[in-house]
């Protein structure tokens, strides 16, 4: 049997160089964090250029990481040694590693142990690539991230991962601090405090500052008669007596017109029949809020022409009226003019504690006051008066009467207990409720002077039909003070006259 034909030699490869024994293991190097101020890049390399970019001082292209390119050896070239004199290559700082006690290989170094390696021994096993860099956070102390929950109230921001203590927590699934649905059917809401295990609600009423305010409301004294029989018992000691039926009365009447009445008030006294009593009236009624309620009262004669309450008045240091006021009126517009200032035109009335601003005392003087000149003046003295009196004419066409009419807040209608007088006023509040005045009608004080003897008048007839008219009727007893003429002094009145002016003095306050 034949043989086969010799296989054709194997040509053997080109002879390497000879490998040098690897250069001695050098001192385990350790890393190194390089400074801040640092430019962190490739180290150079001594040598030639490698295949992956350069080896040697070149920059790279880019700002790349040096773990992009890792340092190769050219092919032949053995490492350079200590003993060779070359320069060491300073060492790349390796990337932090976890501490699992395991050495990795770095760039250059045997990718197994005891070799190195070249790219141009075939077969040989590459370096061993580098990791991604490690989950660091297996390794941090922070706690587990926990989902946001709505801060409970308080005054006071949570801190973050705050929870709510167990007694301020509801159901679960209720968010802390929300109202929840208990069985019982009342809604129940957590607290926001801590709770004091020693502490039960109270059954009774808590008391609030209120009520503790209210200590100061003391109980007042019980009343002791200072009038008449009573109070000389109550004087001598063995007795205390309360006051009789008509010290109350009195008492009453005065805290009546002595009360807030919120504001600017207007008292109108009207009746076209001359004699009826309309300056008397005006005066007393001042002179009795002024004596109870204190200043801050006037009386005005807002008569057309000429008046008589300037007349009947106490004098003062001069006698100006109310069309000086008129003329001079520039120096009150506006923020100008001071109660002192007023005091040149009003006439003060001493012990009467009110002033009068008198009408024109000269029958011939200037032309009727208007409506435009009534409201000037109301303007004025309404920043220094409470209360004003307004005295009217006779004439219930003048534009001043009517005027007054559309700022009075109580009407007063005054008549001597006569029929004339009485039919005159009964007229004049026909003319009032025609003119859309029913109001004032239905308000009013319907005030009699009695004559010094109640002979042949119809007393009865004038208070029927005027109470059926007005809101209260009363009677003013005759005064001899007043009949004659003379100026009025409050200290010359009886006690009569002053407590029967001091009873229509609290219904007119009524009304106010």
């Amino acid at each position: 049997m034949p043989r086969p034909p010799a296989a054709p030699p194997r040509q053997s490869p080109p002879a390497a160089p000879p490998r040098q024994s690897p250069p001695p293991p050098a001192p385990p190097r350790q890393l190194r964090q390089p400074a801040e101020s640092a430019t962190v890049g490739p180290a150079p390399q001594a040598g030639g250029t490698g295949e992956d970019g350069p080896a040697g001082g070149a920059a790279r292209p880019g700002s790349e990481s040096p773990w992009a390119y890792p340092p190769q050896r050219p092919a032949g070239a053995a490492a350079p040694t200590h003993d060779e004199g070359a320069t060491a290559t300073p060492p790349i700082p390796a990337p932090p590693q976890p501490h699992s006690g395991v050495p990795q290989p770095g760039p250059g170094q045997a990718g197994q142990a005891g070799q190195s390696f070249d790219p141009a021994i075939p077969g040989q096993a590459g370096p061993t690539p580098i990791p991604p860099p490690p989950d660091l956070t297996q390794f941090s102390n922070l706690p587990p991230q926990v989902p946001q929950q709505a801060a409970p109230p308080g005054p006071f921001p949570p801190s973050p991962g705050w929870y709510p203590p167990p007694w301020q927590q509801g159901p679960p699934g209720v968010p802390p601090g929300q109202p929840y649905q208990e069985a019982e059917g009342v809604t129940q809401v957590p607290t926001t405090g801590y709770p004091d295990a020693s502490w039960t609600p109270e059954s009774t009423a808590v008391p609030t500052a209120e009520d503790f305010s209210k200590r100061r409301q003391v109980r007042p004294a019980d009343p002791v008669a200072t009038m008449g029989v009573r109070a000389v018992v109550n004087k001598m000691g063995l007795l205390r007596l309360s006051p009789g039926r008509h010290e109350q009365e009195l008492k009453r009447d005065i805290e009546m017109v002595r009360r807030n009445f919120g504001g600017l008030r207007q008292v109108t006294v009207v009746n076209p029949k001359g004699g009826a009593g309309k300056t008397v009236a005006i005066l007393l009624l001042a002179m009795t809020f002024g004596q109870k309620r204190g200043g801050y009262v006037l009386a005005w004669d807002n008569n057309e022409t000429q008046g008589t309450l300037g007349m009947r008045a106490q004098q003062d240091f001069h006698s100006r009226t109310v069309r000086d006021m008129l003329r001079d009126l520039g120096q009150f517009q506006g923020a100008h003019g001071r109660v002192g200032d007023l005091s040149q035109y009003v006439r003060s009335q001493g012990e009467g504690m009110f002033d009068v601003l008198a009408s024109d005392e000269s029958a011939t003087g200037g032309e009727m006051l208007t409506a435009a000149a009534f409201a000037e003046i109301r303007e004025v003295v309404s920043r220094f008066y409470k209360l004003i009196f307004v005295d009217t004419g006779n004439n219930v066409r003048a534009q001043n009467w009517q005027a007054s009419m559309d700022a009075t807040d109580q009407l007063v209608v005054t008549m001597s207990a006569r029929n004339d007088s009485a039919e005159t006023a009964a007229r004049m509040l026909d003319h009032l409720e025609q003119s859309g005045r029913q109001r004032l009608v239905r308000q009013a004080v319907t005030v009699v002077s009695m004559p010094p003897s109640r002979k042949e008048i119809d007393l009865p007839a004038i208070q029927e039909h005027f109470a059926a008219r007005t809101r209260a009727v009363l009677l003013a007893p005759y005064e001899r003070l007043i009949d004659t003429g003379e100026p009025i002094r409050y200290g010359g009145l009886s006690s009569a006259t002053r407590d029967a002016w001091l009873k229509i003095a609290a219904a007119v306050a009524e009304g106010l």
